[in-house]
């Protein structure tokens, strides 16, 4: 089957967010023509994202706001794919301190798990998230944690998150400020683990074979993609620049300007 034909034959399509969709407050041009033309086809697509600082509710009024109508439903974030982490490994009665938003905890909070902002109580695990309210004190308590052997795990490993006026540290630069201040690393739950693109598969019941997965970053988004067996579709509107893929080990199936190259091809 010809590369564009292939492209035009997916039903489920998982998309990244920031870098992919928008930037900031500006949706990228053909995005919300993209959506529809899934949708007309008798696609469905689902929101995949790393960003831990804030829940569905929040990206369903962002997208609004910018133009496009979307349900909590559309969106598997990496505090999902946490939650469902930690029940699966048996964690809902550990303590967990969690370096994270107010909006991140509520979340943990609603699922039935346990949490502390006391360093002195018996803590279990420590949390990583994309932590847009970080103090100096949740750094301290992370590092007094971490030096007592508490289980570590971060929903993502991403350097960086998009603004409009550049990058300001995401999870995995706060992680490695940890690691050269403890010598530890966390357990990483979301992109680039196949977890959220399988879970997002099962419960549509597609398959591999109907799904690829679009994003702006090679070490999350793509290996993610690579990780669960499914095409993938590099665009190049954010992080990510074509001068990257030759020192890269993670590859994608088809490199894009945009989402609106893909909707070019749909369109065709």
């Amino acid at each position: 089957m010809p590369d564009l034909a292939r492209l035009r034959a997916k039903r489920l399509f998982l998309l990244d967010l920031d870098g992919t969709l928008y930037l900031d407050e500006r949706l990228f041009d053909g995005a919300a023509d993209f959506l529809r033309a899934i949708r007309s086809r008798g696609g469905t697509y689902r929101f995949l994202t790393n960003n831990s600082s804030r829940g569905a509710e929040s990206y369903v009024e962002k997208l609004r706001r910018l133009g496009v109508e979307a349900e909590t439903s559309d969106f598997l974030t990496s505090v999902d794919a946490l939650i469902a982490h930690l029940h699966a490994q048996g964690m809902a009665e550990k303590l967990l301190y969690v370096c994270g938003t107010q909006s991140m905890k509520r979340q943990l909070t609603q699922a039935g798990l346990r949490l502390t902002d006391d360093r002195d109580a018996a803590v279990d695990a420590l949390v990583m998230g994309f932590d847009t309210e970080l103090t100096f004190q949740k750094l301290e308590d992370a590092c007094i944690l971490l030096n007592r052997g508490a289980d570590y795990l971060a929903t993502n490993p991403d350097w960086v998150c998009p603004t409009w006026y550049g990058f300001v540290p995401d999870c995995g630069s706060v992680c490695e400020m940890l690691f050269r201040a403890t010598g530890r690393r966390p357990y990483v739950i979301g992109k680039p683990r196949p977890d959220m693109a399988r879970l997002a598969m099962a419960r549509g019941g597609f398959s591999a074979e109907e799904t690829v997965l679009l994003g702006d970053r090679l070490y999350t988004d793509i290996a993610c993609g690579v990780n669960a067996g499914i095409d993938t579709a590099l665009v190049l509107s954010g992080e990510t620049k074509e001068a990257d893929l030759a020192g890269s080990a993670v590859q994608p199936t088809f490199v894009l300007g945009s989402v609106a190259d893909y909707l070019s091809i749909l369109q065709e």
